[in-house]
């Protein structure tokens, strides 16, 4: 069953969202801020946002349009704003659907189940400046070239492309791709990123421009390049 990430400064809302969901076998990471729920996305995987519009900090809105910039995760604003130009807006920055509060428990899920639903039939594709990873086939192409990738230099860049601006020590790559306890050495990861910015390069695709190397560090993808 689907993992569905909860986010609203109101932990009653949390709890109510959770005990409508989880004996539906849901299971719901629950966040009171959207500081958090991006975090929580840098880490680990959702497949479905419930994201509440009035937060401090940081809103629903700008949360959208930041989850929107890295990651195709379904979103469903959550909110007491039920002026048709708010719906209109949600949906317009990256929203998929919006339930106005106070919602019937019956809509909610249904709701949460059709964009689900809709979402279960589409290529699982990650695209960027041309460069096309297929998660289905497990292909590489940058405008409509294959690139040939170990599986290594595959897990490498979809974990790059999906975290675009994190900066990821060598450890964390080694236990992201190799797994705990690996013994894998720093250079290893050195050697697969090289390999991985070679074929890129000869592809035609500027990886110097966006795969960059953080000094002392380790790793990041830019999501624009530094000129």
């Amino acid at each position: 069953m689907a993992n569905i990430l909860l986010v609203d400064d109101e932990t009653r809302m949390l709890e109510l969202l959770t005990l409508y969901l989880a004996p539906l076998g849901y299971k719901c990471i629950a966040k009171t801020s959207a500081h958090d729920a991006i975090s929580f996305l840098e880490e680990k995987h959702a497949d479905l946002v419930l994201l509440d519009v009035m937060m401090p900090e940081m809103d629903g809105w700008e949360a959208c349009r930041e989850i929107r910039k890295h990651w195709d995760i379904p979103i469903i604003m959550l909110t007491a704003r039920s002026e048709k130009p708010d719906i209109v807006k949600g949906l317009k920055i990256g929203a998929d659907d919006y339930v106005t509060k106070p919602f019937d428990e019956g809509e909610l899920i249904a709701r949460i189940e059709a964009v689900l639903r809709r979402n279960s039939g589409k290529s699982h594709l990650l695209s960027f400046n041309g460069l096309n990873l297929n998660m289905d086939s497990y292909e590489l192409q940058y405008n409509r070239t294959s690139i040939p990738l170990t599986p290594k230099e595959f897990s490498l860049l979809n974990l790059f492309l999906q975290n675009r601006n994190k900066v990821y020590t060598r450890e964390h790559l080694i236990s992201s791709i190799w797994g705990y306890g690996v013994a894998t050495e720093d250079r290893t990861i050195d050697s697969h990123v090289r390999n991985l910015r070679d074929k890129l390069r000869k592809a035609g695709f500027a990886a110097d421009d966006y795969l960059i190397t953080v000094w002392g560090v380790g790793y990041k993808w830019l999501d624009k390049a530094e000129r």
